[in-house]
């Protein structure tokens, strides 16, 4: 089972990103930071008759990636009640892929199986419902399988290991994963 985890998060070693390690840990899985990555905001040409413009950045190998694999991980701090920038971005390109004419998208992440990982300050457990909400949309549009999420209160760096709600479903989520992969 190929794992791709899309870390949405600008801190390096984040909240997010220590929630999304405790989950995959001891699984196989590919790591995209994506503030790492030079990935540009989509330019909406989806009704221009030629259609989008091609793009030089790291989005195509990316993207590309992320139709490879069987599940994906995404993790995101709760930035202004939202997902961050960073990921926001890089789904936002998500327009562009689906009229790309190299390989068919919709196809590509039909059923894909994924989770969402989301970390944010003292109400995250009801600020962030919305955004749960939001991806539930996006997979929605895209036919994508949303699994599951999990909600970890935190502010700084390592604080969400205090959360032991959070930690105990991550860790569910781990043996659920390993045992997953041992079935195929």
């Amino acid at each position: 089972m190929k794992i791709v985890t899309l870390l949405g998060s600008s801190r390096d070693e984040g909240n997010s990103e220590a929630l999304a390690q405790h989950v995959c840990a001891g699984l196989d899985v590919e790591w995209i930071k994506l503030r790492d990555l030079h990935i540009k905001p989509v330019v909406d040409q989806r009704h221009d008759e030629s259609g989008f413009t091609p793009v030089i950045d790291d989005y195509d190998r990316t993207i590309q990636t992320v139709m490879e694999a069987d599940l994906i991980i995404f993790a995101t701090p709760l930035y202004w009640y939202g997902m961050s920038g960073i990921l926001k971005n890089f789904i936002d390109r998500w327009s562009q892929s689906l009229r790309d004419s190299r390989y068919d998208f919709r196809a590509n992440m039909l059923n894909k199986p994924c989770y969402v990982l989301i970390t944010g300050g003292d109400a995250v457990h009801l600020t962030g419902l919305p955004l749960v909400q939001q991806f539930n949309y996006i997979f929605d549009f895209m036919s994508m399988d949303m699994k599951g999420y999990i909600l970890g209160k935190s502010g700084k760096p390592g604080d969400i290991i205090n959360d032991k709600n959070a930690w105990m479903q991550a860790s569910a989520l781990n043996t659920h994963l390993k045992e997953k992969g041992q079935l195929n």
